[in-house]
């Protein structure tokens, strides 16, 4: 089960670099597949205009290209069918700091945050570092799938509730939302006037060809005015170390809270942030089909590595190139532990409000791959 492209097949050396997710487990034969960066050299597109504003050889304070913001409608309207306009667009250097500034703008002290779990740790923690209190609202597990219950939703908020982080692509179950759960969702949200945050950094990584992300702000305008938008070229293109991100906010009152929110605490992006992210989203759509290409099969290569250890469960993910992988039936204390010591490092779905479970980045060459569901397969076998 072989997909081969020599872009991709390339391994990279990364032990030698500043990379977090390779130095981790530099002094030791673990493979790291648990932070969200993947291994791959980003388009050549990307490396160009970085070599030639490295040549320029000034580096002071920089200003967003004047074609950013049209650049990245395009690409949104391209890949979405969401038409956005110039100035809903809030430039940021990541975005889990447009989850605090969501937190910490839209939302009063008194106030609650709600969330669907597992989820992405940020989440989790944004809510605390603002004094708010967070609710978890867990997601329901049926026929193969993590699925978000309405009802349950409906009854866990509270007249206290005004802000909805979602993830959308669901990081780490990989769940593409669709039509009828996301209108659902927003329809709870308007009646109970809920602020929506959508976290959607995954939605050009959509692994399923039955499925497509359908950006949550796109249903109608009372959706829009209701929604920020987080998005990024970061997880799709590999420049995540670039630090630039976008909250696409079309409600004007919105856009100044959340903009305040960030003052004196957000820094500006910085230059090559922003060329990187130019240069993905104007130049990087042929890459990006063959990344899309490369990944599912990955998945699918993955998926049936996990299903014949007999023992470990895992979804089949519908986007991202995170598995979410339960070990619960193996009843290991230290599921983490047990697996470096087979010679694999995966994230704890501890850290995600899913205690038992692990996050595994498949993003890496089909080689590296490979290897680590060999050492995972063995290590099943060991221990059984």
């Amino acid at each position: 089960m072989n997909h081969n492209d020599p872009w991709f097949d390339t391994p990279i050396d990364r032990r030698q670099s500043d990379s977090l997710k390779w130095v981790k487990y530099s002094d030791r034969d673990i493979m790291p597949m648990w932070v969200a960066d993947m291994d791959f050299r980003s388009p050549d597109a990307v490396i160009a205009i970085l070599r030639q504003r490295a040549e320029h050889g000034v580096f002071g304070y920089a200003i967003r290209p004047d074609n950013l913001n049209s650049v990245a409608a395009e690409w949104i309207y391209r890949q979405h069918d969401w038409r956005i306009q110039d100035d809903w667009i809030v430039w940021l250097p990541g975005l889990v700091c447009g989850l605090n500034a969501a937190c910490r703008g839209l939302t009063g002290e008194e106030e609650q945050i709600v969330s669907f779990t597992p989820i992405y740790p940020p989440f989790l923690s944004a809510p605390e570092y603002s004094q708010r209190q967070l609710i978890r609202c867990p997601l329901t597990h049926h026929n193969g799938r993590y699925e978000m219950d309405i009802d349950r939703f409906a009854d866990t908020i509270t007249e206290k509730t005004t802000l909805l982080l979602l993830c959308s692509p669901h990081n780490p179950t990989g769940r593409v939302w669709d039509r009828q759960e996301l209108e659902s969702i927003i329809d709870v949200c308007l009646k109970h006037h809920i602020v929506i945050c959508s976290d959607e950094i995954h939605c050009d990584l959509v692994l399923d060809e039955s499925r497509r992300h359908i950006p949550t702000a796109s249903f109608s305008e009372a959706a829009a005015n209701n929604i920020i938008t987080l998005m990024a070229a970061s997880k799709t293109f590999n420049v995540a170390g670039l630090s630039c991100a976008m909250a696409i906010i079309p409600n004007p009152q919105l856009r100044h809270r959340f903009r305040k929110a960030t003052f004196g605490i957000v820094p500006h992006v910085n230059a090559i942030g922003y060329l990187a992210t130019l240069a993905s989203f104007g130049e990087g759509h042929d890459w990006h089909q063959r990344l899309i290409a490369y990944l599912r099969h990955n998945r699918d290569m993955l998926c049936q590595g996990i299903a014949e250890t007999g023992c470990l469960n895992m979804d089949t993910p519908e986007a991202t190139y995170l598995g979410w992988m339960d070990t619960r039936p193996l009843g290991l204390e230290r599921p983490v532990e047990f697996f470096e010591q087979a010679g694999v490092g995966l994230s704890d779905g501890a850290e995600f409000d899913g205690r038992g479970f692990l996050r595994i980045n498949y993003g890496c060459t089909q080689s590296t791959l490979q290897e680590a569901i060999r050492r995972i397969q063995k290590a099943i076998e060991d221990y059984k």
